[in-house]
């Protein structure tokens, strides 16, 4: 028997993007003549680990892709799509956008869709201490900062510290383009060729599909990565971020991707880097 090729896969750790990989990781579903290793990061780690171009497979924020398109293309599948709902500032106080542009805020990373997103409707130089996304609620709750960018699950939860949503940047997104916001995807590295991008594409839709064809089990896979959430919270979250915008971008999906970068380009806030590949 042929030795299985090797290629690490690297995802954070929260329940969606657990969700989406729980036949390969469990072994329930064949991944032919591959073998994946799970590489578990927060997503600001893994951005900075693919613009060294460290993992075969990783998820990035989509602000980060245009730093490292000349290592990785985009896969279309296994993307995170915020469907007139996505990353939040929130706060002890509900602060106006104009009262914000002068407020401390922690942020997840500065690589992060969230975060370049914020800058969009804020604008630049604004305050700001990175913090990692699972501790930037009871940071703000605690003083430590006037308000917080918040992703992941956090974006359900962040009510259990007291706080308030001052803007929803997925709303504010869709009601300024008419589109949803773009916030993760999948890349694969580019030296693996072809015939591998395409044929390791096509299993991690597999898994997608697989996830979503055993929605019970892979949810209870993912509850291990849920953080002050119940079952029913994470089914809820998983549905947000995991759904027919992650088989597939679209060409919905795709035209928001491009507006999305073309926007932060426009402000200078990122290198031009469309129209965007995708691999699948």
């Amino acid at each position: 028997m042929a030795e299985k090729l090797k290629l690490r896969l690297g995802h954070s750790p929260d329940p969606d993007d657990a969700f989406m990989f729980y036949g390969l990781a469990t072994g329930k579903m064949d991944a032919g003549r591959y073998q994946f290793e799970h590489i578990l990061e927060d997503i600001q780690s893994l951005n900075i680990r693919a613009m060294k171009g460290e993992l075969e497979i990783t998820a990035i924020s989509l602000h980060a892709y245009p730093y490292v398109r000349s290592k990785y293309a985009l896969t279309a599948c296994g993307c995170s799509m915020g469907d007139n709902y996505g990353p939040m500032i929130v706060a002890k106080q509900p602060w106006t956008v104009e009262q914000l542009k002068t407020k401390r805020i922690a942020i997840p990373g500065t690589l992060t869709t969230a975060f370049l997103g914020m800058q969009l409707l804020l604008g630049k130089g604004l305050q700001t201490v990175v913090k990692p996304f699972d501790e930037i609620l009871a940071y703000v709750q605690a003083g430590h900062a006037d308000a917080g960018l918040i992703i992941h699950e956090g974006q359900l939860t962040y009510q259990n510290n007291g706080l308030v949503c001052c803007v929803d940047l997925g709303q504010w997104w869709t009601q300024k383009t008419g589109l949803p916001m773009p916030l993760g995807g999948n890349v694969i590295r580019r030296d693996l060729g072809e015939k591998t991008m395409a044929e390791v594409t096509a299993i991690l839709k597999n898994s997608i599909q697989f996830s979503l064809d055993h929605r019970d089990q892979a949810v209870r896979h993912a509850l291990r990565y849920a953080r002050d959430m119940n079952e029913k919270l994470a089914d809820e979250f998983v549905g947000m971020y995991v759904n027919h915008w992650t088989l597939d971008y679209g060409p919905r999906g795709r035209a928001a991707v491009n507006a999305l970068l073309d926007e932060g380009a426009r402000a200078g806030l990122i290198p031009p880097c469309t129209p965007v590949e995708f691999i699948g």
